[in-house]
């Protein structure tokens, strides 16, 4: 690993010899300014606008125009003699609790490393005191053509020194967020506090990736193969207004949570809690079980009333029979009344 600063830590009357190496690396894809119409290489060329000529890299110096218009001239030996204390030494000024630092003034990270065997016990020393007490040390260090407020931290053992920016170079954030105000009910905060935990549930930074220079590698295959250019389908728009927060939180939680239903399916009301939602599950299907026990008695009542009209039926024709019966008997003695009343009667005609 290539030593960035060599320098020395100054703890009180200790000092420490260190390397400072980058502890950081990009992994972008080399992209090249080219010609659009024939894909020839752009480079950019130093030009001396007094002589109207290129000149050469180790001719060129750093300058500053004054408001007036001169030009100073300034060798790269002016800027490593610049009388500045933390040009070669890493003053620690105090300790303080690593929340006292915002992290939004934290910029590049180097890795410190001792110079020699007699600097391994007195870095070992801060970095344990450092570690015991968890605390960061406040410190300053110029590095190249700047000087920068910067802390020392522990990371895997190790210390860390981590560049900050000036405090009055933090812009202030001030009519940015909404000025109105906004309330914010606890069953919205509750469920929001639901979704963290369910988002945060096994979750790895490592496994993390870079999805843009995935996709970059494979346009440049692609285009070097001369097959067609891979797309993605577009995503869906965005809603640009959330209607309802809470129908909003519960389905993002619904989703998180690897549910299957409708993510706009109806919900209960804004006001209920969390856990009154209904819940899909055995519920209903104890609820619809009376309906059947009623189907299957009202099939029973059905049955039972289709039976009374055969049995009507069959009483209404065996009365009939019998009337029928009665009436042929009774026709029969009629008529052999008759026949024996003219028998007796005829003798007497005759006498």
């Amino acid at each position: 690993m290539q030593t960035t600063w060599k320098g020395t830590i100054s703890f009180g009357l200790v000092s420490i010899p260190v390397h400072l190496y980058s502890a950081t690396q990009e992994h972008d894809v080399p992209l090249h300014q080219v010609h659009a119409k024939d894909g020839g290489r752009v480079r950019m060329k130093r030009y001396c606008e007094r002589e109207e000529k290129e000149v050469p890299y180790a001719e060129i110096a750093k300058g500053y125009e004054s408001p007036d218009g001169r030009t100073v001239t300034l060798s790269d030996e002016d800027l490593a003699d610049l009388p500045l204390p933390s040009k070669k030494i890493i003053d620690v000024l105090a300790f303080v609790d690593q929340g006292e630092i915002d992290p939004l003034m934290f910029s590049k990270a180097y890795y410190v490393g001792v110079a020699d065997k007699a600097a391994a016990k007195p870095y070992a020393l801060l970095r344990d005191a450092l570690t015991e007490s968890g605390q960061i040390a406040v410190t300053k260090i110029a590095l190249r053509t700047r000087e920068s407020p910067a802390v020392l931290r522990v990371h895997d053992n190790t210390l860390v020194l981590q560049t900050c920016i000036w405090p009055d170079e933090v812009r202030p954030a001030a009519g940015i967020a909404p000025e109105e105000d906004v309330t914010v009910r606890p069953q919205e905060l509750k469920m929001a506090r639901s979704l963290m935990d369910t988002l945060s549930e096994d979750f790895d930074l490592s496994q993390l990736h870079d999805d843009y220079q995935q996709a970059l590698q494979q346009v440049i295959t692609a285009r070097l193969e001369g097959v067609e250019i891979p797309h993605e389908e577009e995503p869906g728009e965005a809603p640009d207004n959330v209607i309802d927060l809470m129908e909003a939180l519960r389905s993002s939680l619904k989703q998180a949570r690897g549910g299957h239903g409708p993510a706009g399916g109806p919900a209960s009301g804004a006001d209920e809690e969390p856990e009154q939602e209904p819940e899909e599950g055995p519920a209903p299907r104890r609820r619809a079980a009376p309906a059947k026990k009623s189907t299957t008695a009202g099939k029973t009542a059905a049955k039972s009333t289709a039976a009374k009209p055969a049995g009507t039926k069959k009483s209404t024709t065996a009365k009939a029979t019998s009337t029928a019966k009665a009436t042929s008997t009774a026709k029969s003695t009629s008529a052999a009344k008759k026949t024996a009343s003219r028998k007796s009667a005829a003798p007497r005609k005759a006498s």
